[in-house]
């Protein structure tokens, strides 16, 4: 059902919330629903099932317009990305089709919550910390041929990295599709934190490739979500147009930002999901 106030402040405000959505989720790789869901439900007092659908939309939405420009720029990972998304892939049909209906969404969104405000510990860590240092490809890493490099617009040069931890890895994108199944979100928070944490790759190669996943998980997951109705036209459509502009510039912002920055706006977004994470599982909205 449609707000009572007038259509076209409604679809304003709807615009410019996924217009938010959409620069924040292709600076940090996160998909815009960190933006648009909360503001869908508390503020336009949309249900929170149709705007998990329409978030899941902007997830796509996010991923084809951010994913397109990094990749051209050669700044996507598209190995590390293929290779990861068959784990995250499988977890996000499984997550929406087996395990959604048979759990309560209210101890999984505590316990999500509680995980990623417990991951702000590694991040701050090296908050100010440019680029990784001291990483060499592991085995896995090396007979992939995962390590690869590109051209930092902010440092004017080519950097050239290694890759490691891939078992760690694939756990974590395996359960990222979970999440991304159960809960409704994209779950670029746990890709970002795998390429992070886990594979130590620079933050800009961690923030281009989670865009350029994000998409391929939540369409696994959104027909799910469409077949059971919960993928609305009159709410999608506003919403995934403003995204797909916010995205686009977005990418600009992001290219000639520093790592430390765009690590720093990850941090501050991870903290604000984590909370939003408890709120729902509290009941808040």
């Amino acid at each position: 059902m449609t707000p009572s106030s007038s259509p076209l402040l409604w679809l304003l405000e709807v615009a410019a919330a996924s217009l938010a959505g959409g620069v924040v989720g292709a600076i940090s790789g996160l998909g815009g629903g960190i933006v648009i869901v909360p503001v869908l439900t508390i503020f336009l007092k949309i249900p929170i099932d149709q705007a998990i659908g329409a978030s899941i939309v902007s997830v796509i939405a996010v991923s084809s317009g951010a994913g397109s420009v990094y990749v051209k720029d050669r700044i996507t990972n598209v190995r590390i990305a293929m290779f990861l998304e068959l784990a995250t892939a499988a977890g996000a049909i499984i997550g929406a089709a087996w395990i959604a209906p048979h759990v309560r969404p209210q101890l999984l969104f505590i316990l999500f919550g509680l995980i990623l405000l417990f991951s702000l510990l590694p991040i701050f860590a090296k908050l100010g910390e440019e680029l990784p240092q001291n990483v060499t490809s592991d085995r896995m890493a090396k007979f992939l041929r995962l390590g690869d490099s590109y051209f930092d617009k902010r440092l004017s040069r080519e950097v050239v990295y290694d890759v490691t931890g891939i078992p760690p890895a694939m756990a974590l994108m395996f359960a990222a599709g979970i999440i991304s199944g159960v809960l409704g979100i994209g779950a670029g928070v746990v890709k970002v934190l795998a390429h992070e944490i886990a594979m130590k790759v620079p933050t800009k190669v961690s923030t281009a490739t989670s865009n350029f996943m994000i998409g391929v998980t939540a369409a696994a997951a959104a027909g799910v979500y469409l077949k059971r109705g919960l993928v609305l036209p009159f709410l999608v459509v506003p919403v995934a147009t403003a995204v797909l502009i916010g995205a686009l510039l977005g990418t600009k912002i992001m290219e000639r930002m520093s790592n430390s920055m765009i690590r720093k706006i990850f941090a501050l977004a991870l903290g604000v999901i984590g909370i939003e994470m408890l709120m729902r599982g509290f009941g808040v909205f």
